[in-house]
């Protein structure tokens, strides 16, 4: 399974979204995602690819976050 794939259905379970309400150029903030909601998926990613999310990094869509995880795992 593809990064992509691994991120969106860890912010599926996290936020209720369907499946189609998360691509690549869906913004964090088009999510309603808070802070809270955040770190969680910031844990559970970190978790599920054995890397450590930089929270200072600028990530604003999936993409970007999608990008990062594939940049330092």
């Amino acid at each position: 399974m593809a990064v992509f794939e691994k991120v969106q259905d860890i912010i599926v379970d996290e936020l209720g979204k369907e499946k189609e309400e998360v691509t690549l150029e869906t913004s964090f903030e088009e999510l309603d995602a808070d802070s809270l909601d955040l770190f969680q998926i910031i844990n559970d990613i970190e978790d599920e690819f054995d890397v450590e999310l930089d929270t200072e990094a600028d990530m604003k869509t999936v993409a970007d976050l999608v990008k990062y995880v594939e940049n330092n795992k």
